[in-house]
C-alpha cells in the first residue's frame, strides 16, 4: 500500500517534468520504475550531466547526486549536459552548440 501511494507521487513528479532525487527512492521501488520505462535516464545534480542508466560513470557517483529522468526533454530543461561517455554523439553535438535544447521534439526509446 505505502510502495503504491510512493509510485503514484513520483507518476505525478514526472508527469510534471520533475527530476526525481535517488536519495527519496527505495531500492526496490527504483528497480521497478526503471522497469515500467518511468526512469529513462540518470544524472548528477552537482555536475549537471546526465546519461545512460547502464554508463560506468554513473554508476560510480554518490547516491545524494544523483537523480532520474523520465527523458533527455526532462534533464535539458533542468539545464543539465549529455555525458561525454555513454552520449558521446549527443555530447558532441552540445560541444559544437547544435545538440539539442529545451523545447526541441527528442525521441528517446
Amino acid at each position: 500500500m505505502m510502495q503504491q501511494a510512493r509510485t503514484s507521487w513520483f507518476f505525478i513528479s514526472l508527469s510534471n517534468k520533475d527530476m526525481i532525487y535517488h536519495t527519496q527512492l527505495s531500492d526496490s521501488l527504483l528497480r521497478n520504475m526503471i522497469r515500467r520505462k518511468e526512469i529513462r535516464l540518470g544524472g548528477n545534480k552537482k555536475l549537471k550531466i546526465y546519461g545512460t542508466l547502464r554508463c560506468t560513470s554513473g554508476k560510480r557517483m554518490k547516491k545524494e547526486n544523483r537523480v532520474f529522468f523520465l527523458n533527455e526533454q526532462q534533464a535539458l530543461q533542468h539545464h543539465y549536459r549529455p555525458c561525454a561517455h555513454c552520449m558521446r554523439e549527443e555530447y558532441k553535438k552540445w560541444k559544437n552548440g547544435s545538440g539539442a535544447k529545451v523545447g526541441d521534439i527528442i525521441n528517446w526509446v
